[in-house]
């Protein structure tokens, strides 16, 4: 059998199987899969066991199903075969469930410098979580974010703004002139975008002190720079955030949050396996690959700007020129908006 590298939350590992003669990725059963191992009660992983019947079709002399056996697992997989290469991610039900969970999603994301920051150290401080990417023009909205949070730090609040970006060092220079004090994390991997289904920036979600999202996936800018372009008001959403931080009011009931709540579908969950692929691919000249596989990403859910416009730097491609805006063109005739502002509580 090859050696295949399997991309998952983690750092990527091995695996080995082969391509049979009808198609099917089969991976060697006596090796761990996808983070199982096989066993008496069936294919295990901790305490959790799939059982042995649900899995026996999917296996034959020739190995494990792996794709199928994803499936079993929770996960969407993506395959490139000629690089022997896979990608996992969770599926829409997991990702469902997670989001409208008692809690947000736990997340360990790399700091600018590279050092691991746990969302759940902030625990007992309401949370202003700000994705937004070098790529974006709402880069010229950290100074304002920085204001807001430093306006407000006395009052048990901190802004953590998340860049979606390829590495590090893309991000670094805007928060250097914006001379930032607050977290300042960066989403390498898309998982933290995944965990939270954000399919544009700039895009903002509030936690409470207890971890809970009372404002999901809200269209917020701190300027006015691009209002003409994206209608979007900075004077309502500080005013919507100063009115959660001092007063507790989040502008949304939670049958209003829930109502809100954008929750992913197959396709969204099939599209960033696709991206996750496409962009390891991508990283490791593997050009042509991951050109295939963006376009699938793309073809799967036209609607994630987040994916398509953040595959543009690594594709070579001008995240600021024609292509974006034939982009944003395609999706205004298709009736699909940019941005999803949420009612402010204010006069709604």
């Amino acid at each position: 059998m090859d050696s295949w590298t399997v991309l998952g939350s983690d750092t990527p590992s091995t695996l080995r199987a082969q391509v049979d003669s009808a198609g099917t990725l089969r991976a060697d059963l006596a090796q761990d899969v996808l983070g199982w191992h096989r066993d008496a009660p069936g294919w295990c992983r901790g305490d959790a066991c799939i059982p042995r019947f649900r899995t026996a079709d999917l296996e034959t002399d020739d190995g494990l199903d792996v794709v199928r056996f994803a499936a079993l697992a929770g996960l969407v997989a993506a395959v490139d075969v000629p690089t022997r290469t896979l990608a996992t991610t969770s599926d829409a039900g997991t990702r469902a469930r997670e989001l409208t969970g008692a809690t947000a999603a736990e997340l360990t994301l790399p700091t600018l410098d590279g050092t691991p920051f746990a969302l759940s150290g902030l625990r007992g401080t309401k949370v202003a979580l700000v994705f937004w990417a070098s790529w974006c023009g709402c880069r010229y909205d950290l100074p304002a974010w920085q204001e807001r949070h430093a306006d407000q730090a006395d009052q048990n609040f901190t802004v953590v703004t998340i860049a979606l970006d390829a590495k590090p060092a893309d991000s670094a220079p805007w928060h250097a002139e914006a001379h930032t004090t607050h977290p300042a994390l960066v989403d390498v991997d898309g998982v933290a975008a995944d965990a939270f289904d954000i399919v544009n920036v700039p895009t903002v979600v509030w936690l409470d002190e207890e971890g809970r999202l009372v404002r999901p996936q809200d269209s917020q800018t701190a300027t006015d720079t691009f209002r003409d372009w994206n209608h979007l008001s900075a004077e309502a959403s500080g005013e919507a955030l100063r009115r959660w931080v001092r007063d507790g009011d989040a502008g949304l009931t939670p049958e209003q949050v829930r109502e809100h709540l954008r929750l992913p579908s197959a396709d969204d969950q099939r599209a960033r396996a696709e991206t996750r692929l496409a962009a390891w691919l991508a990283d490791h000249d593997q050009g042509d690959a991951a050109e295939r596989h963006f376009a699938a990403a793309a073809a799967a859910a036209p609607h994630n700007v987040a994916l398509r416009r953040g595959a543009m730097p690594r594709r070579g491609v001008d995240p600021f020129g024609e292509e974006y805006f034939a982009l944003a063109s395609e999706l205004a005739e298709a009736g699909i908006p940019l941005h999803r502002p949420l009612p402010t509580g204010a006069d709604e």
